[in-house]
């Protein structure tokens, strides 16, 4: 028996009306709004939504999965709106306008144009004919996680090398502040050994070892103790580390799950209503993330802020020598304020929300979608939180000239100054943030870092 969907799944719709029915649910569920997802989250979507069909419990024909992959390869990316999901149909809003885009019937990025196009015209250019759904094919390709997993795929991926660059981060400034290493000294972390606490601290003795600046300062300096900021990293970034890999755990399930509605057991010759679809596990685990991330920038922010601080830091006033006519990197702090004030915002639980849809036949929804979106933006922030850092502790280092920090300090440090020479006199710090941001997402001071001392954990 065929019938309609949601509310309207007591109404039976005969056999002849069966490609209709397919055409209608993806039109009717194309009801996006806002600005287009990145490219990277579509791509990822039609990749994941590949490995959910290829399980074989969805009811899809072979063919349909392989014009996806003929989609995919060919470089298309459907234009797809961000707002509209609920997360527990699955993204039905976003998979639909997906669909859309190979029936010929949406808007599509021929990635080597890089414009906007009708569909059936980009289809067109590449030999392919728009996909025509029969039987239960157009509920397979909508119901669904992909959206929100994607996000989270994407997030986890750029978090494994944020985390080291946190450390990196941190290890510059407690040189440039000429904090001690022996927080981070191993016997203490035994003590207490969570597995990302004693790996950060590995990684910040390993950062700092053979530093000219800290032997300077091993045996004459009157500071009993540091700011958390700096004693605490470890255990600060150790936690966020430990949440971030639950949440991977999290995420490689649902990525190599089958989460559409209804399931096929083909063996068994039995099809099977369930709830698959729901998102709450990647809404759960994408505001546990946030939080995690928003954590490294917290602190990586009053580490800046410490090393912009004279009275804390024992540096010229905001890292310049002509203070009052020049500002130096004051303002840079009041960006990477401005940032972890907005990730406490976003911070705040998408998943403890929900709202009825459908006539409340669907009356516990995820928010999973909210949950990632608001991920995304979290991560973003914190990147350039700690491109900031990065920047305001080299600028910082400079004044000890001409002791050295550690090897693998030095390493970040040589790097960033290949890029952003030293501030002499004011400039416009868009353009250094943005230099140091991108050598953050390229990897430029993490590849640069490990190949002097190593990977690092």
């Amino acid at each position: 028996m065929t019938t309609g969907f949601g509310e309207f799944a007591n109404v039976r719709i005969p056999h002849d009306k069966i490609e209709q029915l397919q055409t209608n649910l993806i039109i009717s569920h194309a009801a996006g709004a806002g600005d287009p997802l990145p490219p990277e989250v579509v791509r990822a979507m039609m990749i994941l939504r590949i490995n959910a069909l290829a399980k074989g419990f969805s009811g899809i024909r072979p063919e349909t999965v392989e014009f996806i992959v003929k989609f995919f390869n060919a470089g298309l990316i459907p234009v797809v709106p961000s707002q509209g999901s609920v997360g527990s149909s699955g993204d039905l809003v976003q998979l639909a306008h997906l669909v859309l885009s190979f029936m010929g019937k949406g808007k599509t990025i021929d990635n080597g144009k890089l414009t906007i196009e009708n569909s059936k015209t980009v289809l067109k250019r590449h030999n392919l004919q728009p996909l025509t759904l029969t039987a239960k094919e157009g509920l397979a390709l909508i119901n669904g996680t992909q959206m929100m997993t994607s996000f989270a795929a994407l997030i986890i991926h750029e978090s494994l090398q944020l985390m080291k660059l946190a450390d990196i981060s941190c290890a510059l400034s407690v040189e440039a502040l000429k904090g001690t290493d022996t927080a981070f000294d191993e016997r203490i972390h035994k003590l207490r050994p969570y597995k990302g606490q004693l790996a950060s601290a590995a990684n910040l003795r390993n950062l700092m070892n053979h530093s000219e600046i800290r032997e300077s300062h091993r045996h004459n300096d009157d500071r009993v103790q540091d700011a958390y900021s700096l004693r605490c990293a470890p255990q600060v970034h150790g936690a966020s580390r430990d949440a971030l890999e639950y949440v991977a755990s999290k995420v490689e399930i649902e990525i190599n799950s089958a989460n559409d509605n209804p399931l096929i057991f083909p063996n068994e010759k039995q099809h099977l209503e369930g709830g698959n679809f729901h998102g709450q596990p990647m809404a759960l685990a994408m505001d546990f993330a946030a939080i995690a991330l928003s954590e490294l920038a917290n602190i990586s922010e009053r580490r800046t802020e410490r090393m912009v601080n004279g009275a804390l830091s024992r540096l010229p006033r905001f890292l310049t020598t002509n203070g009052g006519l020049n500002s130096g990197l004051m303002i840079a702090q009041y960006t990477a304020a401005s940032l972890v004030s907005e990730n406490k915002v976003l911070s705040h639980p998408a998943s403890v929300d929900s709202i009825p849809t459908s006539a409340n036949q669907e009356d516990h929804n995820s928010m999973g979608s909210i949950a990632a979106q608001k991920c995304w933006k979290v991560l973003k922030n914190v990147q350039t939180v700690i491109a900031i850092e990065l920047m305001t502790a080299a600028q910082a280092i400079d004044f000890h000239s001409p002791l050295k920090c550690g090897k693998g300090t030095n390493a970040a440090y040589q790097t960033i100054r290949r890029s952003i020479p030293h501030l002499n006199e004011d400039r416009i710090l868009h353009d250094d943030i943005q230099k140091a941001l991108g050598l953050v997402n390229d990897g430029s001071v993490l590849k640069s870092v490990e190949k002097k001392i190593g990977k690092l954990h």
